[in-house]
């Protein structure tokens, strides 16, 4: 049988119940895993269920157990299950699972008392059998003659049932004497809480199984097998259903919780309008898109969750595989093509600055498939899809979204909780079908301009940007993109720059390490924002100083600074986990906001001062707000840069005096001497000597002899990747021994092939991680430091070669595996292969 032999609100409440964050799969034996017989002894389970059930178990946060009437022993022996489901017996008072009750010397004789009234109503009639059990007995009448069978169980009901401490179950044609409170609601209660369960499922086809479902509430779902009536919501015929179930159930629970195939990391192409981000996998399937602005809740998180969790599909109605995605050159539009079908899309940069306008161009000559399911909230929040007019309107969410989609016509379906519109659309030659989906409006009239207009105008806005710049002679093309890329994490509204477009991401397949990355560090945003300046677009750094200066006029002093804010410059909530939403390939948990935010980083000035200077150079000036920054951020060091910190990983360690943290504390006073020269400044006695002070105290213990290297810290032997700034900084002259011989340290224990790790040690957290696509750009620029050029264009190449095919780069890069982790597009990233080229290039 398959799945749509089940009743459909049957399969949409196993759709539901598939998605919560731990499962408990719970069923009677007879007559629901196994077919009722006319000898108990013969009842063997479908080996369809028992194959569903192992594999439910097996699968994470999934729980598979069999609650029966049967003595565990028996049931162990009878079902023949695998270990991994648990087994409940005696209604519940047999667990294998380490907690069987105890009885004490009362109920051992009230037992005793019990089964030797039994044996004498029972003796002499054919067809009646006890079972004794170590709680309980039963006594089964199948077999009798009916008379005789309602005779006993008539005397059963009026003598022991009647006695003190006695508790009853009654079944079909058994009934059941424990000398211990316990029922199959009880045992469902106990397994739900030993397992922490957020939500269960429960078959059964006796009335003992009333109890369980008695049990049931919320999110629970309860299936009532065969006929009569029950307290269970759904029903199914018989034990061949229960096995369909089962399998739909680990279906839709493995879907959910790994993903269908996670198409490649570095293979998803960002569009962005300096305002909103959303990503495209490589068959054109909106994946990721967040409203109203990057740093909101996802309308589509498809990435993260499947797509349950929302995606806007187009592709070939009669399959086929893409022929490849690009982007039209200098632009941030993305074609995606098959043999007779080209879907164009791109974010509209002209719209309100509430607004996210998507747009999508299907042209060809194939009939072409579009699925629309917007899940707003990380699809928290109900929504129905209502036609009208040339679109369809989303109702039911905080936010206006609304679809124009002229002459489509929706065949449209719920799932219990949220609608989804499908489509047959035929393009045709210089008849293209256009879909604009509309976040932050109800308006579905036509736009001023026509498709056409609207698309050469987003092109022009970022191509005439991208002419503008000063581009290297290596790698040129790549390096525009990367350019393009970083621009379209600036904010234009605002002047914040996100670190990345996604959150939660993994640093490891499977693993723990998924951060929220979409938000602006003040660190991150200022390293990438100065490369953007010495490409020669400074409009970036203006916004991005713009903003920290109004984030600043919040605060006491720079020493408040926290390392991160939002968009709009406002403090982070609470970290959180969305424990819904099964993570990319199944990496959990799925993370909103940034415990980092609450951290110590004194490393941040550093970055910030060095932007002034290479800003205050392009411009031959020096704005007078910007230099009373950095004599704040100065004397904010000249308080603070002896402490230990949480350092530019954000280790949630205690905190430790890191070398790169004192080493960008020397770069802020460094810099702001040289500005203060430069542009005739007056510079506060003091900085000097302090400048002196930091320099001695790094080389000093930074340094340390057995390695022969700086560490990452004062207090231990390990190496870190950000250790190499006592040389890129200008701290140590990289002719210096000891500078060389911390890369060869570093290239030793932490490169490996085309990437470099940031660290190797306990960082505190479980599970691993990639190399970092910005240290390897730091060891590359220290390769060219120390004199070894060769290295460092093999080093670059790898690093190049690691970009997808639309030229973007995610964080990190396993290369055991040869696959790209972390967040996308990440900014570190692209600043690093910028900086690279620039220098491999003698720019």
């Amino acid at each position: 049988m398959t799945a749509e032999s089940l009743p459909a609100e049957l399969r949409r409440a196993i759709v539901q119940i598939a998605r919560t964050p731990r499962l408990l799969v719970a069923c009677d034996y007879d007559g629901t895993l196994a077919p009722i017989v006319t000898n108990p002894d013969d009842a063997r389970p479908l080996p369809e269920s028992v194959g569903a059930l192992r594999s439910l178990a097996g699968l994470h946060e999934s729980t598979a157990a069999v609650i029966s009437g049967r003595a565990l022993r028996d049931l162990a022996i009878l079902s023949r299950l695998p270990s991994e489901v648990h087994l409940v017996g005696s209604h519940g008072s047999e667990f294998d699972i380490g907690f069987v009750h105890e009885l004490d010397g009362r109920a051992r004789e009230l037992h005793r008392k019990v089964e030797r009234e039994l044996e004498r109503i029972a003796e002499g009639v054919p067809g009646v059998q006890l079972e004794v059990k170590p709680a309980s007995i039963a006594v089964h009448v199948r077999r009798a003659e009916r008379d005789e069978a309602t005779r006993i169980l008539d005397e059963v009901h009026n003598g022991p049932c009647c006695w003190d401490g006695v508790s009853t179950t009654d079944g079909k044609e058994v009934v059941e004497l424990a000398v211990v409170q316990t029922d199959k609601g009880r045992a469902l209660d106990t397994l739900r809480h030993q397992v922490g369960a957020t939500a269960a499922i429960f078959l059964g086809d006796d009335v003992t199984d009333e109890k369980a479902f008695a049990r049931l509430s919320g999110p629970d779902v309860g299936v009532k097998v065969g006929d009569g009536e029950s307290l269970a919501t759904y029903r199914v015929s018989g034990t061949e259903d229960v096995a369909t179930v089962l399998a739909f159930m680990l279906e839709e629970r493995r879907t959910w919780l790994y993903g269908e195939q996670a198409p490649p990391i570095e293979r998803l192409s960002m569009l962005a309008n300096e305002r909103s981000v959303a990503l495209l996998t490589p068959d054109a399937k909106l994946t990721w898109l967040c409203h109203p602005g990057p740093d909101a809740p996802a309308v589509f998180a498809d990435l993260l969750g499947g797509p349950g969790a929302g995606h806007f599909s187009i592709k070939p109605h009669r399959n086929g595989l893409p022929l490849g995605q690009r982007y039209l050159p200098n632009t941030m539009t993305v074609e995606t093509r098959w043999s007779r079908l080209l879907v164009t899309d791109y974010l509209e940069p002209e719209c309100p600055s509430h607004r996210t306008d998507l747009v999508r161009v299907i042209s060809g000559s194939a009939q072409a498939q579009v699925v629309f399911a917007p899940r707003p909230e990380f699809g928290a929040v109900p929504v129905n899809l209502v036609p009208e007019g040339d679109g369809l309107r989303v109702v039911g969410t905080s936010e206006p979204i609304v679809l124009r989609a002229p002459g489509v016509e929706w065949d449209i379906t719920n799932d219990g909780l949220h609608d989804t519109a499908t489509a047959l659309v035929q393009p045709s030659e210089g008849n293209p079908v256009t879909l604009e989906l509309r976040c932050g409006t109800t308006d579905l009239n036509v736009a001023d301009l026509s498709e056409v207009d609207r698309r050469t105008r987003a092109g022009a806005y970022w191509s005439g940007w991208a002419s503008s710049l000063k581009l290297p002679g290596v790698e040129t093309d790549l390096v525009a993109r990367s350019a393009l890329t970083l621009r379209g994490l600036c904010n234009s509204d605002t002047g914040a720059v996100l670190a990345a477009a996604t959150s939660s991401l993994p640093e490891e397949i499977g693993g723990v390490r998924n951060w929220d990355y979409r938000y602006c560090w003040v660190r991150d945003a200022a390293m990438t924002v100065r490369e953007l300046v010495g490409l020669g677009s400074l409009t970036e750094a203006d916004g991005y100083l713009n903003w920290l200066h109004n984030v600043l006029a919040t605060l006491a002093g720079p020493e408040r600074l926290h390392p991160l804010y939002t968009i709009s410059g406002t403090q982070l909530g609470a970290e959180a986990v969305i424990d819904t939403l099964p993570g990319y390939a199944g990496s959990r948990p799925v993370r909103v906001g940034n415990l980092a935010n609450h951290q110590v980083q004194l490393d941040v000035f550093g970055p910030v001062v060095e932007l002034v200077c290479a800003l205050a150079e392009a411009r031959g000036e020096l704005r007078d707000k910007d230099w009373q920054m950095v004599r704040a951020m100065a004397e904010a060091v000249t308080r603070r840069w002896s402490e230990a910190d949480h350092g530019i990983w954000e280790e949630r360690h205690v905190p430790r005096h890191r070398v790169y943290s004192r080493v960008m504390c020397w770069v802020t006073v460094d810099r702001a001497i040289k500005l203060g020269e430069v542009y005739e400044r007056e510079i506060p006695a003091g900085w000097h000597e302090l400048r002196a002070t930091i320099a001695a105290d790094v080389l000093d213990h930074g340094w340390n002899a057995d390695v022969q290297a700086f560490t990452t810290a004062y207090d231990g032997t390990d190496l870190d990747a950000a250790s190499l700034f006592v040389g890129l900084s200008g701290l140590l002259d990289p002719s210096d021994e000891r500078f060389q011989s911390t890369v060869t340290a570093i290239e030793a224990e932490l490169r490996s092939g085309s990437t470099v790790y940031r660290y190797r040690r306990d960082d505190g957290l479980p599970g691993g991680e990639g190399g970092f696509h910005l240290c390897a750009a730091w060891l590359i620029e220290a390769y060219l430091l120390t004199g070894r050029r060769t290295e460092a264009e093999e080093l670059f190449e790898q690093l190049v070669d690691a970009a997808g095919p639309t030229g973007l780069l995610p964080e990190q890069y396993d290369p055991i595996a040869e696959r790209s982790l972390g967040n996308h597009p990440q900014a570190y990233s692209h600043l690093g292969l910028i900086r690279c080229a620039k220098l491999l290039a003698g720019s």
